[in-house]
């Protein structure tokens, strides 16, 4: 078989070690000139990379943020015929039917994980993967056995071209992102959609209560619709998590940090419990899961001075989320990637947490226009700077700071302006921290 593998990432590296076999010829295409790439590979590289796909009886998409109107665009309509995915390659040859996947636009990579541990305290073997952790094929080394457990986090990337859905489907809040990707925000939900819309009725739907568009998302499933953050799902009364009639924990034994991962928690119950009902499992889980790296993550303590890392905050909504969920007077350090979203909401919030903030440190391509908004809603107390330096970031915010304060990396941003992606940028102010 003839096989063109669109982009050689990390989920490239795993298309080509699944699909290199002796029958199969493989074309690497690679917007990059000079990338790493195996010995005598056929290789097309360069800004025409996507372009005479037609003489290929089989297309890879494996760099998910190709969107497949680029592939249509170099080529025809028709070539989508032959186009697949990593994930649906996952999908159609996974030994278990027992996935569940999970998507939104924050909260991903805590739900998952939540309900990933959950169902192993439960006794369950079970694989994590997707967007978070391991790629999909990769799952397929760990001997996934027909009575296992998947679950993966998936993002608008890999789900606008999919062509299959779990029996368990999950949508956090959704609010708009990536329109520099996506055409416009339908375009954004119809993705978000197609996780569920292979769903038969004997499949769950699971959606956030209080957002419109989570419920619209899930709407698209013929299955069994459960809300969560209210009842029949997982809710909170009285300050403590119940689903149904049981109660789970009182709010403030959750490990997690902020009133924003109540709604992760609750998603995480309300899908776990359609699957076993172990309530020590649950609590157990819940109350000593603390989070994932770079998610309002505590890094250390220096000189009476906290340190926390939420580089994975790239919306203001995050940003907001981890104003609201330290408690100590912050140094918010703010600033990407310019996307051009709308940051009204985010000035609002900012503002209205004026009391709680010792300086804001605007950072990034967007400091300016986010200079901006702060002042329409008469908000002053920040600092411009176009420091590239983490380092230097970090001790222009500390000269902010007092004993008792909080220095905090929240951009609401996207990294590429400065940084390869939001790890680098969260390990960049790990090694700052460190080095003080």
């Amino acid at each position: 078989m003839n096989i063109a593998i669109l982009g050689y990432g990390s989920q490239g590296v795993s298309a080509y070690k699944y699909w290199n076999k002796p029958k199969n010829k493989i074309t690497i295409c690679d917007s990059r000139e000079k990338i790493e790439l195996p010995k005598d590979t056929v290789h097309k590289l360069g800004s025409n990379y996507l372009s005479d796909l037609k003489d290929y009886d089989l297309i890879i998409r494996a760099a998910p943020i190709i969107h497949p109107k680029e592939i249509v665009d170099a080529n025809n309509p028709e070539i989508l015929d032959k186009v697949t995915s990593n994930t649906n390659e996952f999908f159609r040859v996974c030994p278990t039917k027992n996935i569940i996947g999970v998507t939104g636009t924050k909260g991903k990579g805590t739900t998952s994980t939540l309900i990933a541990r959950i169902l192993e305290a439960s006794g369950k073997r079970v694989h994590l993967g997707g967007n978070i952790g391991i790629p999909p094929l990769e799952l397929l080394n760990d001997g996934i056995q027909p009575e296992d457990w998947v679950v993966l986090e998936l993002a608008n990337f890999q789900l606008i071209d999919l062509k299959y859905s779990p029996p368990f489907a999950v949508c956090l809040m959704v609010v708009p992102e990536h329109l520099d990707w996506h055409e416009d925000i339908e375009e954004y939900i119809a993705a978000k959609q197609q996780l569920f819309i292979n769903q038969s009725t004997n499949d769950y739907a699971i959606f956030y209560a209080d957002n419109e568009i989570s419920e619209d998302v899930a709407e698209a499933s013929e299955g069994k619709l459960i809300p969560y953050f209210k009842s029949p799902g997982a809710f909170i009364k009285d300050d403590k998590i119940f689903i149904g009639s049981q109660e789970i924990c009182d709010v403030n034994e959750i490990a997690l940090l902020g009133k924003h991962n109540w709604q992760n928690v609750c998603a995480a119950i309300t899908t776990t419990w359609q699957i076993i009902q172990d309530i020590d499992a649950v609590r157990s889980v819940v109350t000593n899961f603390s989070g994932l790296p770079f998610r309002i993550e505590f890094r250390r303590q220096v000189n009476g001075i906290n340190y926390y890392n939420d580089s994975f905050a790239s919306a203001g909504g995050a940003t907001l989320a981890a104003l609201n969920a330290i408690i100590e007077p912050k140094i918010m350090i703010v600033g990407g990637y310019e996307r051009g979203l709308d940051l009204s909401e985010l000035a609002k919030g900012i503002r209205s947490k004026s009391n709680d903030i010792r300086k804001v440190i605007l950072i990034g391509e967007t400091a300016k226009r986010t200079a901006m908004e702060l002042k329409k809603v008469g908000f002053d107390n920040f600092v411009i700077t176009d420091l590239k330096s983490m380092l230097d970031i970090v001790k222009l915010s500390n000269s902010y700071a007092q004993t008792g304060d909080a220095v905090v990396l929240s951009p609401g941003f996207a990294s590429f302006d400065m940084f390869m992606n939001f790890e680098d940028r969260g390990n960049k102010f790990n090694e700052a921290v460190e080095a003080l």
